[in-house]
């Protein structure tokens, strides 16, 4: 057997055996951990075989899993390769081609809404089409530099010989799989953030809208919550941008994400904030007599807008998640508004492209709650090979 149908059956075994309760990128470094014979080159052509199936999502669901692989390493791959030349030589002559070109050439009847069944979810505004494609591609990594470091981190850039593009001041697109931490200090010198991730605060950065209460607040000190705090990329940001004392809390409800966040705050250079560990979504939470000018709540949601990263989510996901989530925000929300000062703001963030996590629970909020929507956008992420986001700030009046 060649090493090429060895490449094909051990991905076939992967997708087989895979179980969505933990991402895959996690299940097969630990099969590749157990299983030493395989070399780097081997690892790499293994990954994309897998991924790039996952990145059919539901369509080619009558075919064996081997014609679906290949189908999706014929469209998801704009290089020829032996494996291809041996398998499939009449696609590999044509996979540079452009992709509605190859999706007619590999299967006429493949539609690519076939991909997505979830159209009908949408957010207002998504270019159905554009959206469903961008799941061929893989995403891009970004970075973010940041203040103070920006002019001997740019040398470095220059130097580095990488290949990337400017996205804005400070963002930098780059390709996937780049090896950041081997050219700049990580979280120091710059942050891994996704593109759009960086523009949740433009409202609160740009004086656009004459705003009264960033003509108030941004002059002077003020209190901040980061509720659902994760990896901290919201936080780093918002003390990055804001050129005022902020005086910040952070919590979320598993312990080790803290413990990982204290260690990134230290490389960060971020001292002084509180913490607590907490779940916000228990209708029986009772936070410490605290109010905040600014609460984040950057909700847990299906994370259908990076999907394209993690495209074994898509194959996986069952249409139910999206109500389970969707109530699950809305307990979170009438949680946190309690907490917000007078005049103060909640900015609610997803990663979703779904209507039920966004505009339905920005329409709850302004029902529920004695709140004004100063801003709402959806971040399309989809035509910047990045993630698409959902933007919501209320200001409690």
């Amino acid at each position: 057997m060649s090493r090429f149908y060895s490449h094909i059956n051990t991905a076939i075994t992967l997708i087989q055996s895979y179980t969505p309760d933990t991402p895959f990128a996690i299940f097969i470094k630990q099969f590749f951990a157990a299983n030493k014979k395989y070399g780097s080159q081997d690892r790499r052509q293994i990954a994309s075989l897998c991924y790039n199936y996952f990145r059919l999502g539901h369509a080619l669901s009558t075919v064996s899993v081997e014609e679906k692989m290949l189908t999706a390493n014929f469209l998801c791959t704009k290089e020829p390769s032996a494996l291809m030349e041996r398998l499939k030589p009449e696609w590999n002559a044509e996979i540079t081609c452009p992709l509605d070109y190859k999706i007619n050439t590999a299967f006429p009847q493949f539609t690519p809404g076939e991909i997505f069944p979830f159209f009908a979810e949408l957010s207002d505004g998504i270019d159905m089409p554009g959206f469903i494609k961008s799941f061929l591609i893989q995403p891009a990594l970004f970075i973010r530099i940041r203040p103070y470091k920006k002019a001997n981190t740019v040398k470095k850039l220059e130097k580095s010989r990488l290949s990337y593009k400017w996205m804005g001041d400070d963002c930098v697109q780059m390709e996937p799989g780049t090896k950041v931490d081997d050219f700049f200090i990580v979280d120091k010198e710059v942050v891994i953030q996704d593109y759009n991730s960086q523009q949740v605060f433009n409202y609160l950065q740009y004086d656009s809208h004459k705003s009264d209460w960033i003509n108030l607040h941004l002059k002077t000190e003020f209190s901040a919550w980061d509720c659902c705090a994760a990896s901290g990329g919201k936080s780093i940001l918002l003390l990055d941008i804001i050129k005022t004392k902020i005086n910040l809390t952070i919590s979320d409800i598993r312990a080790s994400i803290i413990s990982n966040l204290h260690q990134r705050f230290l490389k960060a250079g971020i001292k002084e904030y509180k913490y607590f560990i907490a779940d916000l979504g228990d209708l029986g939470f009772q936070l410490p007599a605290l109010d905040f000018d600014l609460i984040i709540c950057d909700a847990p949601c299906t994370g259908s807008g990076t999907w394209s990263r993690t495209p074994e989510q898509l194959c996986f996901f069952e249409k139910q998640k999206i109500a389970e989530y969707s109530e699950q925000q809305k307990k979170l929300v009438i949680n946190l508004i309690p907490h917000i000062k007078d005049d103060g703001l909640l900015v609610y963030i997803t990663c979703s492209v779904f209507k039920k996590e966004n505009e339905e629970i920005a329409m709850f909020i302004l029902k529920k709650f004695n709140c004004r929507l100063r801003h709402m956008e959806l971040l399309k992420g989809y035509d910047k090979k990045a993630d698409s986001m959902f933007v919501a700030i209320f200001s409690k009046t």
